[in-house]
């Protein structure tokens, strides 16, 4: 059964880049107190991710952070490594970039998918949610292989 309106965010702990290297850290870590703007991507530098998902949010920051939004976050069920190289060449500055390495947080929330047709194994949907101190706000799910609900312009056009 996949997050909707009005779930507290399942527990999990993701991995974060820092400068002294991974750390992890809780779903609470992340989200409690706060208003947190959160996208999944199915993978870090695939093609939509990289030049719309990511981009969409990083443009959109600000007008996120006028409507409310204290924090955004992206998630991918990628390595720490990647999730770090993909946030650096994507000058994605203050964005929180959450490794779902295990795919742990995406099968929690009932939004894993299997993509071993494309040899990727079990990743994420596209996703992008608002959690305020860690409950389901807004949630919009993608379609397989679409790209419209869960973009920041969407996002914003629902705040």
């Amino acid at each position: 059964m996949s997050l909707k309106v009005g779930d507290k965010l399942p527990e999990a702990t993701f991995m974060i880049p820092t400068p002294d290297g991974p750390e992890p850290r809780s779903t609470d870590d992340i989200f409690k107190g706060k208003r947190v703007a959160l996208f999944a991507v199915p993978g870090a530098f695939t093609p939509t991710c990289s030049a719309k998902h990511l981009p969409g949010f990083k443009n959109r920051a600000d007008e996120l952070s006028a409507k409310g939004i204290d924090a955004i976050a992206c998630t991918s069920v990628n390595d720490v490594f990647v999730m770090d190289a993909w946030g650096k060449q994507s000058e994605a500055g203050d964005m929180m970039m959450l490794a779902d390495g295990n795919g742990d947080f995406a099968r929690a929330a009932g939004l894993d998918m299997d993509a071993t047709g494309f040899g990727m194994g079990g990743r994420s949907q596209r996703y992008s949610l608002i959690a305020n101190d860690g409950v389901v706000e807004q949630i919009n799910v993608e379609q397989s292989g679409e790209f419209k609900v869960s973009s920041a312009d969407y996002m914003l056009e629902q705040l």
